[in-house]
Order: structure tokens, then C-alpha cells, then sequence
């Protein structure tokens, strides 16, 4: 008897891996909330600069780093699913641990060095689990999801990313809303950081009924379950003929240079993704965005309900990008994207040099970030969970997932220094950013739509071949 596709079955695996991206975000946001408290709270105290809040701000970006890096060895070695439960197990230190570092040391204690140091080890640890998910998860569904609609369900991720930032934007001003600045200061910034333990001791009690990916289980040659999971997806009559696609794939010889095995093209294609998704700027807008809406004149809580309309925003255009990367494909969307991005910003830039702050500063900012959200939010991790070959997939993820959060780490600890020397510069160096972004996708990125991941493998091998003949 022939099984059918379980579309619900698919659904819900794709669900609970996008938890991962749901804790990306709000992680990576919960800080926004709670980064002036943390300026009161620490770096004022202690007599410290512009340059010690932007790397306090930005610590869990090393952590990112980290958690990038060694996202292809945890997900070759430990396989993908596990490596998910080991980013949940460091969310949730994470939450804990930041929202009270005095835990270390059994004391409460005065702000001092060293509980600056603990907060800032414990930031790491969830850029760790940030890097990890941030690589693995749209690895896990790009690897789980038909071709006919990976696109989308890659996407998903991201929906869920912002999903997780526009919730910890809410919860963030629910903390704040009412709430005196010297109580924020004090206390309210713990409970922003200490809320993300729910989602992740979620993240973790789901992973536990979740399959482990075919083509991870086809690697290590476990035929029968890669078979069985394929069959629930695809059907019966498809799941025999992806698992011979697959198996083709990961049992070709090839050189011992395994990550340059299909030419160095793919690999700078993956890296230059990551970081022109972060160069064009957009993690400044989310990090730093009640800051930037306070210096358009807003108060402190009317910032905070800024942000949630930018976050519904997020989500609107996020939802744009699923429906239509499977039919307009990924190029159209990046390009459309980058004009929509460098509009936004060059206005930003050119009302910064006028000193002129109001609502068109706000309108150019949503054109920017509605810009970005329909194009290089979801589909950078759609292609970087596509374009590499599966005998390579692994390692090529994580030196381009690893790349994209040391742009991050780069950019977002810069701004405030940036900020300080000129707003207009550093709104049009995003700008031109932007523009370099358009050009790169239209030269060198191939268009995935459509394709299974092993006929990608065929691509690079074409191309690899053909630069071979030039030289």
C-alpha cells in the first residue's frame, strides 16, 4: 500500500526547528528593551565609554560567532537534531544567567568589573546557542523540506525570528509600561533578559519528538530511518527515488580539499551573503531601535510602542517574502530588496545631514526595514541553507553562518562610535551598502527555485569545471 504525503507531519517538525529561529530573535532583540538600563546600570557607574556599552551590547555576537563556527562540526558529529537541543539547553542558561550574574558569586553586590565580565560571559553562552540555531535550523528544514516549497518553509524561520522579536518587543514594554525609569534600571531589565527561559525550555521538551534529518541520516548510512522520514514527507512513491538522489550525493569520491571540492565560487557566494545582510545595517534598527525613535523625540515608552509597530511591520513583509519565494524565486526578491533598502537609507542619510527628525524619518525607516524583511531577512538563509552541496553542506554553513555574525558583531558594536562622529555618514555608508548588494546577487548568485538540493551539487560542479577550463 502506497503512503501519501503527511503534509501535517511536515508542518509540525518544521514548527518546532523554527522555535529555533523564534529564540534567534528574541534573544538577539530582548537586549533593545533593556540596552539603556544596561548603560545605567553598569557602564555610567563605572565610568566607562561609548566604545564598553556598544561591546556590552553586542557580547553575544562573539558568542555567534563561536556558535557559527562550530555549528558544522556539532551538526556533522551530533547530528542536527541534537545540535538544536544544545542551543536550547544554552538559551536557557543564558536567560537565567544575564538576567542575574551576581549568581556566580552567591552575592548580590554593587555593578563592578568583574559582574560586567559575568554578564557578558553569560551573553556569550546564548550567542552560542544563537550561532548554533542560526546555522542549524534553516540547515534542518532545507534538508527535511520538498523542493516545491523549501523556499517557503526556509522562510518560515525568519517569520519566526521576527515572530520572536516583535513577542520580547511586547513583553518588554508590558515590563516597562507604567514602570519608573529608576525601576527599569534597577530591576525591570532582569525580568526583560530572565522571560526568554519559557520559550526555551519549550524549544528543548519539543526537540525531543522531532526525526533527525534524511540526508543527515543517509551520511551515516542509516538507509531504513532516512527512508522511513522521506516516505512520511514525500510519499512512498517519491521517498525511494529522493533517497538514490541523495545517496548519489554523499557517496561521490572527492578530493581531500573537501570544502573547496566544487570551487572556491560557491563558498565566497555563501560568505558575501552573510555579510551584506549585515552590512546593509538592519541589526543597528533592531538592536538600538527605542534609542533611535527617543532621539526622534519620542519618550522612553512611546519608543518601546515605536518598536512594536515596526515589529508588525517586520512580520507583515516577512509573510510577503513566504508567499512569493517559490513563485518570483530568490534573485527578483534580493534585488527588489536592496533598491527598497538603499531608498530608505540614503533618505535617512540625507534627513540626518538636514538635521531634520520626524515622521519622514520614520517613513524612510519603514521602507528600509519592509525592504529588508521581504528579501534579505528570509532569503539569505534560504540560499545558505540551498546553494552548498550535502558532502560539504556542514562546514560551508558555518564559515558562512560564522562570517555573517562577525559583520554583525562588527557593525552593531560600531554604531554608537559611528552615531557620534556623523549620522549622515553612517546612514549612507548602509546605503551604499545596499546598493553593493543588488549588484553582487545580480553577478554571482544562481537561482535556486525549483531545484533539489543535490541538482545545486550539479551546478557548482558546472561552474567549478568551467572556471577550471579558463585558467
Amino acid at each position: 500500500m502506497k503512503q501519501k504525503r503527511n503534509v501535517l507531519y511536515l508542518f509540525s517538525i518544521t514548527l518546532v526547528a523554527a522555535i529555533g529561529g523564534l529564540l534567534f530573535g528574541y534573544d538577539t532583540a530582548v537586549i533593545s528593551g533593556a540596552e539603556k538600563s544596561i548603560e545605567a546600570y553598569y557602564i555610567k557607574p563605572l565610568g566607562l565609554g561609548s566604545f564598553a556599552h556598544g561591546a556590552t551590547i553586542s557580547s553575544a555576537l562573539i558568542g555567534c560567532i563561536i556558535g557559527g563556527l562550530i555549528s558544522g562540526y556539532f551538526a556533522s558529529k551530533f547530528g542536527r537534531k541534537h545540535s538544536l537541543i544544545a542551543a536550547a539547553v544554552l538559551f536557557f542558561l543564558t536567560a537565567l544567567g544575564s538576567a542575574y550574574p551576581e549568581f556566580l558569586f552567591f552575592t548580590k553586590g554593587e555593578p563592578s568589573i568583574a559582574l560586567l565580565l559575568t554578564f557578558n560571559l553569560y551573553r556569550i553562552m546564548g550567542g552560542i546557542g544563537v550561532g548554533l540555531a542560526s546555522a542549524i535550523v534553516p540547515m534542518y528544514i532545507g534538508e527535511i523540506a520538498p523542493a516545491n516549497v523549501r523556499g517557503r518553509l526556509v522562510s518560515f524561520n525568519q517569520f519566526m525570528i521576527i515572530f520572536g522579536m516583535l513577542v520580547v518587543y511586547f513583553v518588554n514594554w508590558g515590563i516597562a509600561n507604567g514602570q519608573t525609569v529608576e525601576w527599569i534600571n534597577d530591576i525591570g531589565w532582569r525580568y526583560m533578559l530572565a522571560s526568554g527561559a519559557i520559550p526555551a525550555l519549550l524549544f528543548g521538551i519539543l526537540l525531543l519528538f522531532v526525526p533527525e534529518t534524511p540526508r543527515y541520516l543517509a551520511l551515516k548510512n542509516q538507509d531504513d530511518k532516512a527512508l522511513a522520514i522521506l516516505t512520511k514527507i514525500n510519499g512512498s512513491k517519491e521517498a525511494k527515488s529522493i533517497l538514490s538522489e541523495i545517496k548519489q550525493t554523499v557517496t561521490i569520491k572527492i578530493s581531500s580539499e573537501t570544502l573547496f571540492a566544487y570551487g572556491k565560487l560557491v563558498i565566497v557566494v555563501g560568505i558575501l551573503l552573510s555579510v551584506f545582510q549585515q552590512f546593509v545595517g538592519i541589526n543597528v534598527a533592531l538592536y538600538y531601535a527605542p534609542r533611535i525613535f527617543e532621539s526622534m523625540g519620542a519618550a522612553k515608552d512611546a519608543s518601546m510602542l515605536q518598536t512594536i509597530v515596526m515589529g508588525l511591520i517586520n512580520v507583515v513583509f516577512t509573510v510577503i517574502a513566504i508567499l512569493t519565494v517559490d513563485k518570483w524565486g530568490r534573485k527578483p526578491l534580493l534585488i527588489i530588496g536592496s533598491i527598497g533598502m538603499a531608498i530608505g537609507m540614503f533618505g535617512v542619510a540625507g534627513l540626518a545631514f538636514s538635521n531634520i527628525i520626524g515622521m519622514s524619518t520614520l517613513l524612510f525607516i519603514i521602507v528600509y526595514t519592509a525592504s529588508f524583511m521581504m528579501s534579505w531577512g528570509p532569503i539569505c538563509w534560504v540560499l545558505i541553507s540551498e546553494i552548498f552541496p550535502n558532502k560539504i553542506r556542514g562546514q560551508a554553513v558555518a564559515i558562512a553562518v560564522a562570517a555573517q555574525w562577525a559583520a554583525n558583531y562588527l557593525i552593531s558594536s560600531t554604531y554608537p562610535m559611528m552615531m557620534e562622529f556623523s549620522g549622515g555618514l553612517t546612514y549612507g555608508f548602509y546605503g551604499l551598502m545596499s546598493v553593493l548588494s543588488a549588484i553582487f546577487v545580480w553577478k554571482f548568485v544562481p537561482e535556486t527555485k525549483g531545484k533539489t538540493l543535490e541538482q545545486m551539487e550539479t551546478i557548482w560542479q558546472k561552474s567549478n569545471k568551467s572556471s577550471r577550463k579558463v585558467v
